[in-house]
């Protein structure tokens, strides 16, 4: 009920008729004022004519003016400054920290505005507002769809400043941690992601020149050298793991059962991924600032080029050979890896460095990748919004996990067509 009287109150969906205070006093809506989603009242800096006097400060609405105790605003100064409650429910007076009593009025939403969010909530189709999106304007889909991919990067961004702060700072660390996440292709995104958290890169960039070596370390840490020796290739690199665990004082690898194989096509099993990461690792110095350096995508792909070891072209898992095949990183998969680790990085590390050009850059690299092609993008397809690129598709994931899965449909442009052409 609260977050409808939100809604009502920011789009001035007021009841036709005279709006009054409790007490009787005229009210006249100049300004709602902004929307504060943080603690402290819920509306800043409203303009109010009461009773014919000009008031400037901020709203707070609540389900019943109980809430106001409740909640403790009686003794809050953040709330003194409130100079209207706004409430579905009246049962008790309001007050301020100083006992001086605050202007009350009742809103009623509107019974089409409240059937309508009846029906946005409790549709099980998806998107809950399809029966309208065709017939959305371009202008209304596309500024959408800008703001969303916009609060896609400052998500990815806050996620990647902690990661980098996690790695003391260092940005190639936390880069490289985020791209064995998206190489481990869904299934095994978390595996790769706590794998990668445990590799010593400080004793890896004195190993850089002998791939077995890291390739024996990368096998080690992720569990897959403990247990009875398969063949000789598994002897080599146990032998040589322990010699770095003694070396290095490594952290206790991994359980191998953290690792997911069932219906993996084996070009995808964590053993060949590791070893394209261990040959990544082995032949790019400094790839993060020339990933960051680059200007286009296919120079990014230049540098995304890796293949597994000579034992891993004619093995999927150790002792069990197969026939001999190249196992580089194809396409799709660098678009996988460019979409949710270089560009997220790009855009950040441009915010981090003040470089606003590096952040122009992320958004043009979207716009020239192909449309990510999955479940979500594919119900937006069918409601009548065409996904060109990958900015588009991107835009889409974040209005389908941070709007239409918690059903915010209050906070989202398109619920807001929804129910404002409901109206009519």
């Amino acid at each position: 009920m609260e977050q409808l009287l939100h809604y009502v109150w920011k789009h001035k969906l007021f009841p036709l008729g005279e709006m009054k205070t409790t007490k009787g006093l005229h009210v006249e809506v100049i300004d709602t004022g902004l929307h504060n989603s943080n603690a402290g009242p819920d509306f800043f800096n409203a303009k109010l004519k009461i009773d014919g006097t000009l008031w400037v400060g901020n709203v707070e609405i609540h389900s019943a003016s109980s809430d106001w105790l409740r909640h403790g605003h009686q003794s809050d100064v953040a709330y003194d400054s409130v100079i209207l409650h706004v409430v579905g429910c009246l049962d008790s007076e309001t007050t301020r920290t100083n006992g001086e009593t605050i202007p009350q009025m009742l809103l009623s939403c509107p019974d089409h505005v409240r059937r309508h969010y009846r029906e946005l909530s409790q549709a099980e189709i998806s998107p809950a507002c399809y029966s309208i999106i065709s017939s959305l304007p371009k202008l209304t889909v596309n500024s959408w769809l800008t703001a969303l991919q916009t609060e896609r990067f400052e998500q990815k961004t806050n996620a990647i400043r902690h990661r980098v702060e996690q790695c003391g700072r260092n940005w190639e660390d936390a880069f490289f941690i985020t791209l064995a996440r998206y190489a481990g292709v869904g299934i095994n995104g978390d595996a790769f992601e706590t794998w990668a958290m445990k590799i010593p890169y400080r004793a890896v960039d004195k190993m850089r020149d002998d791939r077995f070596r890291i390739e024996s370390l990368f096998m080690g840490m992720a569990g897959f050298l403990a247990g009875e020796v398969k063949d000789e290739m598994m002897q080599r690199m146990q032998k040589e793991f322990h010699y770095q665990s003694q070396l290095y004082q490594l952290p206790a690898p991994m359980e191998p059962s953290r690792w997911k194989f069932l219906r993996l096509r084996p070009d995808n099993f964590p053993y060949i991924r590791i070893s394209q990461l261990a040959g990544l690792y082995h032949t790019s110095t400094a790839l993060f600032s020339k990933l960051m350096a680059a200007e286009c995508i296919e120079e990014i792909r230049e540098l995304l080029q890796t293949d597994v070891s000579d034992y891993w072209k004619a093995h999927f898992c150790f002792a069990k050979p197969s026939p001999v095949k190249e196992k580089k990183w194809g396409r799709m998969l660098q678009d996988i890896l460019i979409i949710n680790a270089v560009v997220p990085f790009l855009y950040a590390y441009g915010l981090h460095r003040g470089e606003e050009i590096l952040c122009a850059r992320a958004q043009r690299f979207l716009e020239e990748l192909k449309a990510e092609n999955n479940f979500v993008t594919r119900l937006w397809d069918q409601a009548g919004i065409p996904v060109k690129h990958a900015a588009d598709s991107q835009a889409l994931l974040q209005l389908h996990r941070a709007y239409c899965e918690p059903r915010k449909c209050l906070f989202c442009r398109f619920g807001y067509e929804y129910l404002r052409k409901a109206g009519r």
